[in-house]
């Protein structure tokens, strides 16, 4: 059975000195807003033939030129619903489900994160209730639903490494079939700038 599946990428308005807070050190306010917007840039561009629908969700008011930028890529641009992390992706996740079968949310620090790992992604919702892609430092870049309840979002300390074992077990409890993919990277402080430049991603 083939399932509709739609993308839904979470990032941040592009403001100087309200985005890579630990990079401003190395790359000052206007650089880090610099690397954000590269960073947006190369998840909007993803080749995604394996979704439905696509949006990008912003926080923080409107941007003009990102939201261009998302329109020409085939994105709908939508603003993030109030609350914490945990309930801006549960409610995101239940609105997804509504008009597809399953949902997969990202967001946009993990510049290996690449289409095959999308694709991964989607062929294990075909088998399973969720699909997570964990993150060195033990949350998640990615997390796929075909279902939402709220035990999956409530409480969790986001930003820590406990997020990903925490979910996995609120997982167990509710009894739905999930996998993991493997781990990848995101770009979080001025010890990743050097792996940016292997990926060919510098700011000029």
């Amino acid at each position: 059975m083939s399932l509709s599946i739609s993308l839904h990428l979470l990032a941040h308005a592009l403001a100087p000195g309200q985005v890579k807070p630990r990079l401003i050190p190395a790359l000052g306010e206007d650089g880090a807003c610099d690397l954000q917007r590269l960073l947006v840039e190369r998840a909007l561009r993803l080749p995604v033939n394996d979704f439905q629908d696509r949006f990008l969700w912003l926080d923080e008011g409107p941007d003009e030129a990102l939201a261009a930028m998302a329109e020409d890529c085939g994105w709908a641009v939508v603003e993030q619903p109030a609350g914490d992390l945990g309930e801006r992706m549960r409610r995101i996740a239940t609105l997804g489900l509504c008009t597809t079968d399953a949902v997969i949310l990202i967001g946009n620090d993990c510049p290996a994160l690449d289409s095959d790992y999308l694709h991964a992604a989607c062929a294990a919702l075909h088998e399973r209730d969720a699909v997570l892609g964990p993150a060195e430092h033990g949350d998640f870049v990615l997390l796929g639903l075909r279902r939402v309840d709220p035990l999956l979002f409530e409480a969790i300390p986001w930003g820590c490494e406990d997020v990903l074992p925490i979910t996995c077990e609120r997982l167990r409890q509710l009894g739905w079939r999930h996998c993991l993919l493997p781990r990848l990277w995101e770009v979080e402080g001025p010890e990743d700038l050097l792996r940016l430049a292997e990926l060919g991603i510098r700011l000029d």
